[in-house]
């Protein structure tokens, strides 16, 4: 009994560690990929400002990511910082994985093989930049293991803990409706469906509903900013948006961990020991159906496999243990490695624009080029999206430096990304940039008098720009503009304008009064 104990000890430990140095290699990994040639991308910059600006909701998103800001903030705020939380919810995603993978008395040999498939995976990429993705994944991950947790001790304490962890993927990204979407009909399709006959579920159901009660209350306060969001992102992005490119990109996201994948789907339909779980096969099937019918981008649907990661792994671990299939147990896991270093370059990497250009066609094959308007450019939008920022700041400090001593300076933009980036680079603290754009619609201060105006505006609408603000200004005149014919925001115009004639707050006043939530 002793020595069995001694043994159990040592398998337990030599599994903490494997598992510690996973997650070491996914932190180091994730900050190998901070190439110092970019800036933060434009996404990043609207929710660090987020955390100046705290509330229970914003137009773009929950308020988690504005908590998270905050935080970041406090610490310093430095890129290293900021790309530290996507590195940290990723780590903890391998973490769960793991841990599901145990839950379903996974060995040792399903432990590695989970832990591979996630590590070297497009979660490489998900987990660079800062934005609620990351979280988002985390939580759709944890959600499914509590699920597990309960279907095996039908303990309310994991329903509870579930409501807790849905709540929280609710207030950082309204994305995880659709998780829930698709596991219903799946309960009401198997013998779980006695769980909406317990009180034990709509306990969990009312705790849910009383954690996100501060957002939904913020929603109608605010006349439901989201759904205006929604039909933006539909009309602007998710119009150019194929069913069958949303369906290709599954497959394309985790090509490395797509055996794996296929033989979990496999497994809950067919293995005996997983029957009990055949409500994931289903929830699965509903999940991809409802992604596809409401033509979403691929990427929404990354939380849906870590579950089926660890199913997979578990009983691959199980079914390879004879002598005539073991030989298959490397095979496996050098799979997502080896697909990893193929198109390490290409998907798993930030290259430098010149490198990318170099490639052009291996990423127009695989169709990064391809911009949300549907078409394709130069460089992909995400690296397009992290140059010129901090010319633009430099250049937006250069012009403000015309009007020594005054603080009273208003920078209009005409994006958030535009917004941010200022907020961000500028050497002027006492400087904040604004936009009708976005959640900077509700941060606009009107107490303070405005002496100068600097606008930033968009090259594709600056031409009228001096005719049409100048009469307002005794000194108007375009002061510089983004040279890097790289950038997303190539030819962006900085004006500058002094001395108005105008009380320039009682101007925009209204026209903000009138864009809010449009």
């Amino acid at each position: 009994m002793a020595e069995e104990k001694v043994l159990y000890t040592r398998m337990m430990s030599k599994r903490t560690l494997l598992l510690l140095g996973f997650i070491l290699a996914k932190f180091i990994l994730q900050y190998t990929l901070v190439n110092p040639y970019y800036d933060l991308h434009r996404d990043e910059y609207l929710h660090l400002d987020q955390g100046d600006h705290l509330a229970w909701g914003y137009l773009s998103v929950p308020p988690v990511t504005s908590w998270l800001s905050y935080i970041i903030k406090l610490l310093g705020g430095s890129v290293y910082m900021v790309k530290f939380f996507p590195a940290l919810f990723g780590a903890l995603t391998l973490l769960v994985v793991w841990k599901t993978i145990q839950q379903l008395n996974g060995n040792l040999y399903a432990l590695l093989l989970g832990a591979v498939c996630t590590l070297f995976s497009v979660y490489i990429r998900l987990n660079y930049l800062y934005q609620p993705n990351s979280l988002d994944v985390l939580c759709w991950a944890t959600l499914y293991f509590l699920f597990i947790r309960y279907i095996n001790s039908q303990q309310q304490k994991w329903l509870l803990f579930g409501a807790i962890v849905f709540a929280l993927g609710f207030l950082n990204k309204y994305n995880i409706v659709f998780q829930i979407l698709g596991l219903i009909p799946a309960v009401l399709l198997t013998e779980h469906r006695q769980l909406l006959a317990k009180k034990r579920f709509y306990i969990a159901a009312v705790l849910a509903l009383l954690l996100i009660l501060p957002n939904l209350l913020w929603q109608y306060c605010n006349n439901f900013p989201v759904f205006y969001h929604l039909k933006e992102l539909a009309d602007t992005q998710l119009v150019h948006v194929s069913r069958w490119l949303f369906l290709k990109e599954q497959f394309f996201f985790f090509i490395g961990a797509m055996p794996v994948i296929l033989a979990s789907l496999y497994a809950l339909l067919f293995y005996t020991p997983f029957r009990k779980y055949r409500v994931f096969f289903w929830s699965f099937v509903f999940t991809i159906a409802v992604f596809t019918i409401f033509k979403a981008k691929g990427y929404y649907a990354m939380g849906l496999y870590p579950a089926y990661i660890a199913f997979g792994s578990a009983y691959l671990g199980n079914i390879l243990n004879t002598k005539l299939k073991s030989f298959l147990k490397p095979v496996f896991i050098a799979i997502p490695i080896v697909f990893y270093i193929v198109l390490f370059h290409v998907i798993y990497s930030v290259e430098s624009p010149d490198d990318v250009l170099k490639n052009k066609e291996a990423y127009s094959d695989l169709g990064l080029l391809r911009w949300e308007d549907g078409k394709d450019h130069v460089l992909p939008q995400d690296i397009a999206d992290m140059l010129g920022w901090k010319e633009l700041a430099a250049k937006v400090d250069a012009a403000c430096s015309k009007f020594p001593g005054s603080s009273r300076t208003l920078v209009l933009c005409d994006n958030y990304g535009q917004a941010g980036a200022i907020n961000y680079y500028s050497s002027n603290k006492a400087l904040r940039a604004v936009s009708f754009n976005a959640d900077y619609i509700n941060w606009f201060d009107f107490d303070t008098r405005v002496d100068n105006l600097i606008r930033v505006k968009e090259f594709e609408d600056s031409s009228n720009e001096l005719a049409e603000t100048g009469p307002f200004f005794e000194v108007a005149f375009k002061s510089d503009s983004i040279a890097d014919p790289l950038a997303r925001e190539y030819r962006t115009t900085i004006f500058v304008f002094s001395k108005p004639k105008i009380d320039i707050n009682a101007r925009l006043k209204p026209e903000v009064e009138t864009e809010k939530w449009h």
